[in-house]
């Protein structure tokens, strides 16, 4: 693919979801996309579909993914990296394959940090940059159930914050999107619960959450919280008892036992 004088925006998970919907928004906005998925097939029909995209299939939960994506991409300007491909399971610890908790690790630590390390500096020798990393309110509490989810969520808000600090001054910006629910088939819940979660300011459409979250990674925010109900969560999150997650996980933890999702 010839760079030409056009930017690049580089997007993990981009065959299906939010990550699909990020590829649109910023190939309507002119940039060149550099689609990243373990969906080939899915990454072919979005490269059929609009002009100006490097679909990269593979797994990103390898150790080296990143280095090959850095190798495929040396000679295009990426002014842009939104660290978006996620997977969850909802089911105890004990309960998850030992190789998919490997796996969340690769995909949501590792890969995605290797991957600014390696793309931030190109940024910085062209002066301008943007970084946007999807982390959770599960960051901030030990959730039962979705541990693992919120665990390696939180560790993309601690070096997030660290990067952040570090590229200041550079022309180098780095956002986190700390998303609650969104309206995706990725935690499976039930119309009834959707419409209530919408209702509490809780659950988004994908659509507005994109649009924030791009929204504010242009505007060079340091983070964004889409929903009211998940901004006054927050602060609240760290103070639930155990005693109360205790009886939810009795009440409601079969209904959710070993269901994977990616």
């Amino acid at each position: 693919m010839e760079s030409g004088t056009k930017k690049y925006a580089l997007v993990t998970g981009a065959a299906s979801g939010m990550g699909r919907i990020y590829a649109l928004r910023l190939h309507a906005m002119g940039y060149g996309v550099i689609a990243v998925d373990i969906n080939g097939q899915a990454l072919e029909a979005l490269a059929s579909e609009l002009q100006n995209v490097l679909p990269i299939c593979i797994d990103l939960s390898q150790a080296d993914a990143a280095a090959q994506i850095a190798a495929v991409t040396a000679d295009l300007p990426v002014e842009i990296l939104i660290n978006n491909a996620g997977m969850i399971s909802v089911a105890p610890t004990t309960e998850i394959p030992s190789a998919r908790l490997s796996a969340m690790m690769g995909l949501h630590c590792t890969t995605p940090l290797l991957l600014c390390r390696e793309f931030i500096p190109r940024m910085q020798a062209a002066g301008c940059g943007y970084v946007l990393n999807i982390s959770s309110i599960c960051a901030w509490m030990d959730w039962p159930l979705i541990g693992m989810y919120g665990n390696t969520k939180r560790f993309v808000k601690g070096y997030s914050r660290s990067l952040r600090v570090e590229c200041a001054g550079s022309g180098v910006s780095v956002t986190t999107a700390f998303f609650g629910a969104v309206d995706t088939p990725l935690f499976g819940f039930p119309d009834k619960a959707v419409r209530w979660m919408k209702r509490l300011g809780v659950m988004i459409s994908p659509d507005k959450a994109v649009d924030r979250a791009l929204g504010a990674m242009f505007r060079r925010r340091r983070r964004v919280v889409p929903g009211f109900g998940n901004k006054l969560a927050i602060p609240l999150l760290p103070l639930v008892p155990d005693s109360l997650l205790r009886a939810a996980v009795r009440k409601f933890g079969k209904h959710f036992s070993a269901r994977h999702a990616s």
